[in-house]
């Protein structure tokens, strides 16, 4: 990983003098064939968007990384700022924000087209980064994809009780079933969200996209990525339904279908 001992990350430097936490390795593999020749390997990279307050040392991302080591494949995955290793705070955070983050990421740590792999919250930021750089996205993989999530599934959620206390005092604190720290919602967070929502109209992504989805999911209802799907104007759309399937999606079957999807679009 760019010769760094494997506990420690690249820091990507930000304007205004944050950073972004990352790991890459294998930037080269997509420039060599597999007989070592200098023709280009038509194999795309893979960039890891994870979900909110989750960090790039989940068993998603890791799996994907022992993936890429084993296959030769170039592979990214950070940090958004305020998350995990990078700078700065979480509460400061936004999808405008967020989206930013993964587009220096897609545009100054990888090369050629790319496979986009988000999960919760990073499936509404590789839709944001699939409309801002279409011809860097080579395909989308989904693992519970959350778009407009901080409008239906959180502003839309709260009493008037808690809207209004959101609106006056600009953050909540709600309790989180991943960790023992609540999560801190934000005025701003709800607010820049509204910019960025996708679901009510076409969604001009035409590429290959693989959307899967647990419908045992207590978090972001399987209905969504029906709904994404219907969306997005790609002919080649195919959502998976994981009966038992939960919001993680970390168990071995599920790490196992996540690289069939990743095989079938590449």
């Amino acid at each position: 990983m760019n010769g760094a001992r494997a506990s420690e990350a690249s820091r990507l430097p930000l304007p205004g003098g944050g950073y972004l936490a990352y790991y890459r390795r294998n930037l080269a593999a997509n420039d060599v064939s597999s007989d070592g020749s200098n023709q280009r390997n038509v194999q795309p990279g893979i960039v890891f968007l994870g979900g909110f307050a989750s960090d790039m040392t989940g068993t998603k991302a890791m799996a994907l990384d022992a993936y890429c080591a084993a296959t030769g494949r170039a592979y990214v995955r950070f940090d958004y700022t305020g998350h995990g290793k990078s700078s700065g705070r979480f509460s400061d955070g936004t999808i405008g924000a967020w989206r930013d983050d993964a587009l220096s990421v897609l545009d100054q740590l990888t090369e050629g087209p790319q496979i986009l792999v988000g999960s919760s919250m990073g499936g509404w930021l590789m839709l944001l980064c699939a409309l801002a750089r279409p011809d860097r996205v080579h395909a989308l993989v989904g693992l519970a994809p959350a778009p407009d999530f901080t409008e239906e599934l959180m502003w839309q959620t709260m009493d008037a009780g808690m809207q209004a206390q959101l609106m006056r005092d600009g953050r909540i604190e709600e309790p989180s079933a991943y960790s023992d720290e609540p999560y801190v919602i934000t005025r701003a967070l709800i607010e820049d969200g509204r910019r960025h929502l996708l679901l009510g109209a076409p969604i001009a992504i035409d590429r290959p996209v693989r959307l899967i989805h647990g419908q045992a999911d207590p978090d972001v209802p399987f209905s969504v990525s029906l709904r994404l799907a219907d969306r997005l104007i790609s002919p080649d759309v195919v959502v998976h339904l994981v009966k038992d399937g939960d919001h993680r999606l970390s168990r071995p079957q599920d790490i196992e279908r996540l690289m069939m999807a990743i095989e079938e679009v590449s």
